[in-house]
């Protein structure tokens, strides 16, 4: 296999993926399913805790709606510049609506997204009720992380 390549069947976060995932600003595009069965893409900011990657969503929102109805999603995020690459987790969702884990959820995605100087703004902003901590546990993960070498 190649180096930074990983088969269909590896569903832990390695460090190199976990180290991708992390790099800068990079936005997760979150792959689900409306209700209506159309596959719809919507672009998240997200932190990786623990092997999982969290992010934050409106529980009325269609994406909210969608992980209610069916928890599988798939996210991809890729890196635009060379070498370029991509990592794409696969997996099943499980949301939280805990107030304090909300706030510390928030806070932690906004200090990466904004920086830390705007991180408890958009901790008090985003993590108030009606959001939902929401948590893709990998089932498997894909990764090229150098599409040039």
């Amino acid at each position: 296999m190649v180096p930074g390549q990983y088969g269909p069947d590896m569903a832990d976060l390695s460090p190199d993926v976990r180290e991708f995932l992390m790099a800068g600003t990079r936005t997760g595009k979150l792959a689900f399913v409306a209700a209506d069965g159309r596959p719809l893409v919507a672009p998240i900011w997200f932190v990786v805790e623990d092997g999982d990657l969290v992010f934050n969503t409106g529980a009325a929102t269609a994406k909210g709606r969608a992980i209610a109805r069916d928890p599988r999603l798939a996210l991809c995020v890729d890196s635009e510049v060379p070498p370029y690459g991509f990592v794409q987790i696969q997996g099943t969702a499980t949301t939280s609506e805990d107030p304090e884990e909300l706030v510390r959820t928030a806070t932690a995605i906004g200090g990466r997204y904004m920086g830390a100087d705007r991180a408890e703004e958009f901790g008090r902003r985003n993590g108030v009720p009606g959001e939902l901590v929401v948590r893709l546990t990998p089932s498997r993960v894909i990764a090229q992380l150098d599409m040039t070498g």
